[in-house]
């Protein structure tokens, strides 16, 4: 399935429709989710609309994975090269 600006590959969408999906399975779909985002998405603002686009299933893991994702800072742009050292 694509998705749309929040959730580009449909991925988070997926993981709502696996059953039997755990944690560690919802971490990794979610790293995956947060290196897809577009450049110059704010990746909190994208998590709040998951959360109340599938906050209903709130006993699922993946709601649990995007409620720490609001606690913790999602950096989706590039750490290293030279581009990363000229900045600081």
């Amino acid at each position: 399935m694509k998705g749309d600006q929040f959730d580009p590959k449909g991925l988070i969408f997926e993981a709502y429709r696996i059953e039997g999906i755990g944690m560690a399975e919802c971490r990794t779909i979610f790293l995956d989710w947060a290196l897809s985002l577009s450049e110059g998405m704010d990746a909190r603002r994208a998590i709040g609309v998951l959360i109340e686009r599938y906050g209903a299933k709130a006993d699922h893991p993946m709601t649990q994975v995007l409620r720490e994702g609001l606690e913790q800072s999602v950096h989706t742009g590039r750490r290293g090269g030279r581009s990363g050292r000229a900045r600081q």
